[in-house]
């Protein structure tokens, strides 16, 4: 067969937009292009087990769970009481380098990453941090702390 040979030709092109089409279809599958964008239902507020979910719509931990001089993770909320009955609603974003904070322990939220320390009202105790952690609106219903 010569180069010039209409079949040979064809074939060729059917091999390589066979072999195009695949590795699309395999980016495609690798790809997160429209997750991002998909609206999800937020997630249930985690409790040990057996624990009563929270009440209310909006509400994201129950006041149980939040211990006085100390706080609770929540997803992308910290939830401290600093002192009793005084509940304050942070951003879990460490502002040093947008990692998520680790922990509440010893009166402080403990980011992972780089040893920046907050406050339970969100300042910053110890850096590299130089910005308090945002704040986010927290009230109580009842005996649950909803977001808003």
């Amino acid at each position: 067969m010569t180069s010039n040979d209409p079949h040979l030709n064809r074939r060729t092109v059917v091999i390589a937009g066979a072999s195009a089409a695949a590795a699309a279809a395999a980016l495609t599958a690798c790809t997160t292009y429209g997750k991002a964008n998909t609206p999800q239902a937020p997630a249930p507020a985690a409790g040990p087990p057996g624990q009563k979910a929270p009440a209310g719509q909006n509400a994201i931990a129950a006041t149980s769970e939040v211990p006085v001089g100390g706080g609770v993770i929540k997803g992308d909320v910290v939830v401290t009481q600093p002192t009793a009955g005084s509940f304050v609603g942070l951003d879990s974003t460490c502002t040093h380098a947008g990692c998520k904070v680790a922990n509440v322990s010893g009166g402080t939220i403990n980011c992972a990453c780089h040893g920046s320390k907050f406050g339970l009202d969100g300042s910053v105790v110890n850096g590299p941090a130089t910005r308090p952690l945002a704040p986010k609106s927290v009230h109580v219903e009842g005996d649950s702390i909803a977001l808003g």
